[in-house]
């Protein structure tokens, strides 16, 4: 049973501080995209520089995600809430002030690091605070609401403050939010935490090997562009990171007393499948955001503003996508769902692929960006459920944290892959002006995200025909659907608060 003070506080107090607090955490992951040609140019980033700017915080993100999930529940849920908070408030105050690259990326590392204990204490806070059914139900989905937003409102709100401000105040707005929910925090949340009889440890070693080992990877993948893959450096950094991914699959096998990832959790084929899906989902995803919104202010001539109203009908379709195949899933169940999905995706990126120095906005780039929204929005509700269905009560915190993970590791490492092709292809018609060279590099990098999108199609065929399927109102082993990003799908909780729970 969970130990709370007696201290009453009102319920609507607690929904809006952590409703809050996720949103600053899923704005950074997109608020950055439309200043980083403003950061390029103030800090000397290179094209290697900028994507480091959005994977330092991906990475520390996913890799520490499910390690501050269970942070929470052993060192109680508002001591580690206004731990994060603070931590990420700080972080995006010294990140505005970075007068270099390093000192940004550094910031925005620990930036994620901030939002990956701060994000699954927002939802545990709400489901020790709401027990009836129907006031989580309502709850969690505001939370819900507040999540699926952040990521879209990120794009505009980014395009406004770079264009009015300062590409600093896209960090520095953070600050007086910050600020002003530590106070509030203080004041309203009482703390929690789980009672267990047998003592857990944080798997510490677990999150910092496979954090590290992935950027060592992406690294090594970015940095071909100064040195060819043969090259010692490159050989090296490949080396070292695949040798810690190798480690922290020991580490979770043999060595963790309480391992961050029960491996034997892979054994189910469906769960496998899906996060492999969520990989390519996220690899596609973040190469659109990035990449277009370089493409629009560097080739198209767009302004920091106008190139985040131009993110809109993306954010809009995504979120009618996901209502859709909220009720679609229903009928046509999750493996044919993630055929659908992540197809139309396909188009709208090998659409947006043809772009050519010149093409209009509204002939060339509107109906993509609707396509690959739709596409993303239709795939999350069913990669989630086949990922969760059916497994042990035991595992189901694992089950989804693993999909919100993978999905932001295959963003890290997807980008990574992107940019460095990108770079070759424009160094490759360097004869040409340069915005026709970045418009061809920039196009090479959506063929990959396209491809990415069939490739996530084609596992979708290797699901079982059951998976996920199941009569329509029910929701079976006592495990609810769930939604990456924290939204709920008939009334359950959200993955993040079952991360945190594992």
């Amino acid at each position: 049973m969970p130990v709370t003070a007696s201290r009453r506080v009102p319920s609507w107090a607690v929904l809006l501080i952590c409703c809050v607090a996720q949103f600053m955490v899923v704005l950074d992951v997109s608020i950055v995209n439309v200043a980083l040609p403003q950061m390029r140019h103030d800090l000397g980033l290179s094209v290697t520089g900028q994507q480091w700017v959005v994977n330092a915080y991906t990475l520390t993100f996913a890799g520490f995600l499910m390690l501050g999930g269970r942070a929470a529940d052993l060192f109680g849920r508002r001591r580690v809430f206004l731990f994060g908070l603070g931590l990420f408030t700080l972080c995006s105050l010294v990140g505005g002030l970075s007068q270099n690259g390093t000192w940004l990326v550094a910031a925005r590392a620990a930036q994620g690091l901030g939002g990956a204990i701060l994000a699954p204490a927002t939802l545990t806070l709400l489901t020790s605070k709401y027990t009836e059914a129907h006031a989580r139900r309502r709850a969690l989905g505001a939370w819900s609401a507040t999540a699926a937003s952040g990521a879209a409102v990120g794009v505009l709100l980014g395009g406004i403050l770079t264009q009015y401000f300062d590409w600093r105040w896209v960090l520095f707005v953070n600050v007086p939010i910050g600020v002003v929910l530590v106070g509030a925090s203080v004041v309203v949340l009482t703390d929690s935490r789980d009672e267990r009889p047998v003592r857990r440890r944080l798997d510490l070693s677990g999150a910092l090997t496979i954090t590290a080992g992935l950027a060592a990877v992406v690294y090594g993948i970015v940095d071909t562009d100064a040195h060819p893959w043969g090259s010692p450096t490159t050989i090296v950094a490949l080396g070292i990171g695949v040798g810690l991914l190798v480690a922290f699959v020991a580490i979770e096998a043999w060595f963790a007393d309480d391992p961050l990832v029960d491996l034997a959790v892979f054994r189910r084929r469906s769960l496998s499948v899906a996060n492999g899906i969520a990989v390519t989902l996220g690899a596609s995803l973040f190469g659109m955001y990035f990449f277009l919104s370089l493409y629009l202010q560097e080739v198209a001539g767009y302004d920091p503003l106008r190139g985040g109203l131009a993110f809109v009908p993306a954010g809009l379709s995504t979120f009618a996508g996901a209502l859709v195949g909220t009720r679609l899933v229903a009928r046509i169940g999750p493996r044919r769902q993630l055929i659908l999905g992540p197809l139309v995706g396909a188009v709208g990126m090998f659409w947006i692929s043809t772009l050519s120095l010149g093409d209009g906005y509204l002939a060339h780039v509107l109906g993509p960006l609707v396509l690959v929204g739709a596409g993303l929005g239709l795939s999350f509700v069913p990669m989630t459920i086949a990922a969760t269905q059916g497994v042990p009560p035991g595992q189901a915190g694992l089950a989804s944290g693993l999909i919100n993970t993978t999905r932001q590791m295959g963003g890290a490492v997807g980008l990574a892959v992107m940019a460095t092709v990108a770079a070759g292809a424009t160094a490759h018609v360097g004869r040409l002006a340069l915005p026709a060279a970045l418009t061809h590099g920039y196009d090479q990098a959506f063929l990959i995200s396209g491809c990415a999108l069939v490739a996530g199609a084609a596992l979708a065929l290797v699901l079982p025909r059951t998976a996920g399927v199941v009569p329509a109102g029910r929701v079976p082993d006592g495990e609810d659907a769930t939604e990456p990003d924290g939204e709920t799908h008939g009334g359950g909780v959200p993955g993040r608060v079952l991360a945190a729970k594992h």
